[in-house]
């Protein structure tokens, strides 16, 4: 039953246009796998974020919102069914870190128990310790471009780029920063992929290395025209 029920997920995460048709009519339909690990996915729907960041609403709705982008962009991963599962799970770790405080609803630290939960919802479904190692790390280093961005303390690309690739964090991030609601026009994707690319360059050091940065320069454009 896990294994079947893995397959048919990810069968979906990697073929589908739009993959999250698939896991809400599961949900519509009263079919949504109800048991160990899968469940934990769909008690996302009870996690609400803040409106401000999320207009979209719970991280159910942001998640459906991520792997749908993902698809559209997962032809640039080096390993799609990594970047799948991991844009299906970056964000499972608020399932136990989200809190109000003072009024806000946060969820400080979800990328770090996110690592953890990863680890325990795969080991419970396959044997591909790879895989499992390859998601996890990238639940485990999601926010660092934000993080990079906004200067804060939590950023750290020396020990990010020991366990995973900076390209495919970078990928992954502008899923995770389309996927909400108030994300439409052309103006709002090119701003977010200009920020992979101010991302990439400082993990490349592209300042002493321009031949990285023109072959930076040339993935943007060539994603951004699957928005044209």
């Amino acid at each position: 039953m896990l294994i079947k029920t893995f397959n048919d997920f990810n069968d979906h995460l990697l073929r589908d246009h739009k993959p999250s048709d698939y896991f809400n009519d599961l949900v519509q339909n009263h079919k949504y796998p109800k048991y160990p690990p899968f469940d934990r996915l769909l008690s996302l729907k009870d996690i609400h974020q803040s409106p401000i960041h999320h207009p979209e609403g719970n991280v159910w709705n942001h998640t459906m919102l991520v792997i749908d982008y993902a698809a559209k962009y997962k032809a640039y991963s080096s390993n799609k069914k990594v970047f799948m599962w991991g844009a299906l799970l970056h964000d499972i770790g608020k399932f136990s870190t989200t809190k109000v405080r003072r009024g806000k609803i946060t969820a400080y630290g979800h990328d770090k128990v996110g690592e953890l939960m990863t680890l325990k919802f795969l080991v419970d479904i396959t044997d591909d310790v790879t895989f499992i190692r390859a998601v996890s790390k990238l639940v485990r280093w999601h926010m660092q471009p934000l993080y990079v961005e906004k200067k804060l303390p939590f950023a750290n690309l020396a020990a990010m780029k020991e366990e995973t690739s900076p390209y495919e964090i970078g990928l992954l991030s502008i899923c995770d920063r389309l996927g909400r609601i108030d994300i439409a026009d052309n103006e709002k994707i090119k701003n977010e992929l200009q920020r992979m690319t101010l991302f990439l360059d400082q993990c490349y050091d592209t300042v002493h290395n321009k031949k990285d940065h023109e072959s930076i320069q040339q993935l943007i454009n060539k994603l951004y025209l699957l928005h044209e």
